[in-house]
């Protein structure tokens, strides 16, 4: 199993990148970011520091979508870091959930997502691409790779991330959940006639090392609020009984009133009291060591290939350090 950690581009970049090199030290071998624009300084810059100040990390934003930036300018930038620093990159995208609505925009459809992979990675790669009507390449690229992981949780985005995507990001890490959904990534992925098996699963959550498991709640709440913007997305499009959604992700959401994106992914989240310990519990990873090994060991054999450790809490330093020394090597 692989590992990655996932951090908030909040200022100074100087600490993002300090964080990422502590962490390739641990045996971290992603590191990940958010992007939106508005809430966050822009990740692609500090991406180049990260990939200057380490030697074998590959980095990308968990995740990026087709809507804030123009295709061709998203692969050229993939493709100028790779072209630094050796095919070290991988594309995180999804439908666009705080960057697209802090800027008052709707998240992209999934037809949109779709086509924008193919053409981010064709161009990231060397290959020409129709972006609006026009035929273009970038002439530059020589040898170019860029794996492509879409971020996914309804079923027709599960879908979509079985016929085209590289890899699958679930950002949540109950097992039950990942089951379902891995299982429905995979069934699309053979319906497309794809291998299965070739597509990365990658599961992320906060993770909290410690014995004081209401601490350590208080400190992750605020992850049930993120996904729950999602989850009300589902209800929306497919009705709260529809038997597309599992009433495990969406039972819990039932008392959300609203969500202020300036809090978005933050400890002390006031939008998030709805959140019970029951799901602050199951999609995350809390308490000692054994605790998060157990759980992984679980997660490995439902087929998740990564674990990315959502670090936004008080204990960042500890928890990188103490995947290193106790949860790497025995996941590995």
């Amino acid at each position: 199993m692989d590992f990655g950690l996932v951090l908030q581009t909040d200022p100074p970049a100087s600490a993002v990148v300090g964080l990422m090199r502590r962490a390739e030290r641990n045996g971290f071998r992603y590191g990940w970011t958010f992007d939106s624009a508005v809430l966050w300084q822009e990740p692609f810059v500090i991406y180049s520091r990260i990939l200057e100040h380490t030697t074998k990390m590959t980095v990308g934003p968990m995740v990026t979508n087709p809507g804030t930036r123009t295709w061709e300018v998203t692969a050229s930038t993939f493709a100028t870091l790779n072209d630094m620093y050796g095919n070290r990159t991988v594309c995180g995208i999804g439908r666009g959930d705080s960057a697209m609505r802090v800027a008052g925009r709707k998240p992209n459809t999934l037809a949109r997502l779709g086509e924008a992979m193919d053409v981010i990675r064709d161009l990231a790669e060397g290959r020409e691409a129709d972006v609006d009507g026009q035929r273009l390449r970038l002439p530059w690229v020589k040898n170019g790779k860029l794996p492509v992981w879409m971020a996914a949780y309804g079923p027709k985005a599960l879908a979509l991330a079985g016929e085209k995507a590289d890899g699958f990001i679930l950002q949540l890490a109950d097992p039950f959940l990942t089951e379902w959904m891995v299982k429905a990534v995979r069934k699309a992925a053979a319906d497309a006639g794809r291998d299965p098996a070739s597509i990365t699963i990658c599961v992320a959550a906060p993770a909290y090392v410690g014995d004081d498991l209401p601490h350590a709640r208080e400190q992750c709440r605020w992850f049930g609020g993120m996904v729950g913007n999602h989850v009300a997305d589902l209800v929306s499009r497919y009705g709260e009984h529809s038997g597309l959604v599992p009433e495990a992700l969406t039972e819990y959401i039932k008392a959300r009133q609203g969500y202020d994106y300036s809090h978005h992914g933050r400890t002390g989240n006031p939008d998030t009291a709805f959140v019970p310990d029951e799901i602050v519990d199951r999609f995350c990873l809390l308490g000692p060591p054994q605790a998060h090994i157990e759980k992984l060991k679980a997660l490995r054999e439902l087929g998740v290939d990564q674990f990315a450790l959502y670090a936004m809490h008080d204990a960042r330093e500890a928890a990188i350090d103490a995947y290193g020394r106790h949860i790497i090597p025995a996941l590995r």
